[in-house]
């Protein structure tokens, strides 16, 4: 489809409550705004999906063209997208479905929109069929106490250090669980492929991607503030952002393991998130029990000007 009538359905879409006519009139519409792999700047395409249960499946389908669209592209590259559906807006993490799993919910998009039978057919690759999970970060216990009610930007930083906490072990019972599975695999049927797989990727990668913003964030905006109102934490804020780097250099590790899916080494992804978790563990305790105290003041969220 051209940019011009993308723009044009998008444009209908978030005029209308998520209702347009023409070739989606009556079916299931979403938009679907993905970063770009290599101009990081975001893009938003209309995709026709299909509901299974309380998730969108969306299909690669590049209407039978021979190569993926530029959106599954970029959210290889960048699994966090966000999802206009209707008249509600939520973030994700896009995960494409593998093997047996990918067969079966392909089937069941054909049985909703044959067309994608059709496309199937015309183009020799495998149509990718595309899980969007919700990403809204579900603040829950995890490693410390989550604030039962956020009213300063202390509660704020514990709130999502709990979410990062949670995705972090949630990455490591995936990869203990696959590793389990290829251990006690017997009897007839192919045992779990070697590599990681696409799940575990598309996860390890939204988590990486949090982690990063959410430094960047504090190095470039509250560390700065903190610093300027309480320069007896210099020391500590300098140690912060060494820590900082050393949690990249880590998470530098594990995505080079993620290059190559398919022969990507679980053991060795395993040992290196567990390094990475029990660093970026310390380190949330450390800012919490250095931060906390010059946040507690400040207001969450910020009053309008």
């Amino acid at each position: 489809m051209s940019q011009s009538f993308n723009q044009s359905v998008i444009a209908e879409f978030r005029a209308n409550g998520g209702k347009v006519g023409g070739p989606f009139e009556g079916s299931d519409l979403l938009l679907l705004t993905t970063t770009g792999a290599t101009s990081g700047k975001p893009h938003t395409v209309p995709l026709g999906c299909v509901r299974d249960g309380g998730l969108l499946l969306v299909v690669g389908s590049n209407l039978g063209a021979p190569d993926h669209p530029d959106w599954y592209r970029n959210l290889l590259a960048r699994p966090q997208v966000r999802v206009e559906f209707g008249t509600e807006a939520f973030e994700a993490i896009a995960v494409p479905a593998e093997g047996e799993r990918r067969d079966r919910l392909f089937a069941q998009v054909v049985a909703v929109a044959p067309g994608y039978g059709d496309y199937q057919a015309a183009t020799p690759r495998t149509l990718p069929v595309v899980v969007l999970e919700a990403a809204e970060p579900e603040y829950v216990a995890a490693d410390g106490e989550n604030p039962a009610t956020v009213t300063s930007l202390a509660d704020k930083l514990v709130q999502v250090h709990t979410w990062l906490r949670a995705q972090l072990r949630h990455v490591r019972d995936e990869a203990a669980a696959h590793l389990a599975a290829r251990a006690a695999h017997q009897g007839p049927g192919a045992p779990p492929a070697p590599g990681l797989g696409l799940q575990i990727r598309q996860h390890c990668l939204a988590f990486c991607q949090s982690l990063e913003f959410h430094h960047t964030g504090e190095d470039a905006h509250i560390l700065p503030a903190v610093a300027r109102y309480h320069p007896e934490l210099r020391p500590a804020i300098d140690r912060l952002q060494e820590e900082h780097r050393t949690i990249t250099r880590i998470q530098n590790d594990l995505l080079a393991l993620l290059v190559d899916i398919d022969t990507a080494d679980p053991e060795r992804f395993l040992t290196d998130l567990e390094r990475m978790s029990a660093a970026l563990r310390a380190h949330l305790a450390h800012e919490e029990e250095q931060l906390i105290p010059a946040l507690a003041d400040i207001p969450w969220p910020p009053p309008a000007p």
